[in-house]
């Protein structure tokens, strides 16, 4: 993956509300085909990195590219229509919606033909379109195991199936990157390791590249390419999985100092690279 040009760079990035950093010159790449993981303890600025890189926030300095653009200025539709899917820390389903409406509304962009050249050429372009909508979205069902719930209301869902869905929405635009916040949050084992496959899934098998926020270390050490560690704002260690988990402020920043350096801090953080 190193020789490849970088998908997305995001370029001595800071950030701020009301005189309170929340991201101090941050940087990062990630190439195609990569699932680089971000870390940290809570209130490290996590969510906001994400949030900058799907334009929810403009950041006061730095710069972000997609695909060789910059897109610092751009909206999150924008973004979106250039290949950027989105699942948040909070579920943001429409509750009162089905399965399968919330999974179309993720692709509603992508429709190119509106009511009037719907109206003239349906017997071409509108109604092919639909149908082929109507494929893509079948496989992501599939591919997600979310048949037996498509005609339920997804407010009506168990927690972990919500998060399924949410993440079928996110990834119906067929996006060349998909940002995950917490995507197994609240999540018991079971449903932690179905959707661990299922980014690893869609990470090698359907060629997405993965930014991924999660508090479980375990997972992130298991399924990560790459891991950066952001700890009150600042980048504190990036690099193999195996190379943060033995990083002396890694343990600091989450565990506090340590008494010796052979004891618990290393035991714990290095078990999930074992």
């Amino acid at each position: 993956m190193g020789d490849q040009k970088p998908l997305l760079q995001v370029e001595r990035v800071s950030l701020s509300f009301g005189g309170v950093q929340a991201l101090a010159d941050v940087s990062l790449d990630v190439v195609p085909g990569e699932l680089f993981s971000i870390i940290g303890p809570n209130g490290a600025g996590k969510t906001s990195m994400l949030n900058c890189i799907s334009g929810r926030y403009n950041p006061q300095e730095g710069r972000i590219r997609f695909v060789g653009r910059d897109v610092t200025g751009l909206r999150p539709n924008a973004r979106a229509d250039l290949g950027i899917g989105r699942t948040f820390q909070n579920l943001a389903l429409f509750g009162h919606m089905t399965v399968l409406d919330n999974i179309m509304v993720g692709r509603h962009h992508l429709l190119k033909n509106n009511f009037l050249t719907g109206m003239v050429y349906w017997l071409g372009g509108a109604q092919k379109e639909e149908l082929a909508h109507r494929r893509e979205v079948e496989d992501i069902i599939d591919f997600l195991e979310i048949q037996h719930v498509r005609n339920a209301v997804a407010g009506t869902l168990p927690y972990g199936l919500r998060k399924r869905v949410e993440l079928a929405r996110a990834i119906a635009l067929k996006p060349k990157l998909v940002l995950l916040d917490e995507p197994m949050a609240g999540m018991n084992l079971e449903e932690k390791e179905d959707m661990a496959r299922y980014i690893v899934d869609l990470n090698e098998e359907w060629g997405m590249s993965v930014v991924m926020i999660e508090h479980d270390m375990g997972v992130v050490m298991d399924i990560s390419h790459r891991v950066m560690v952001l700890d009150f704002g600042k980048t504190i260690a990036s690099g193999l999985p195996e190379e943060v988990a033995a990083n002396t402020h890694v343990k600091r920043a989450y565990l506090g100092e340590a008494d010796d350096p052979s004891d618990q801090a290393d035991e714990e953080i290095e078990e999930h690279v074992a």
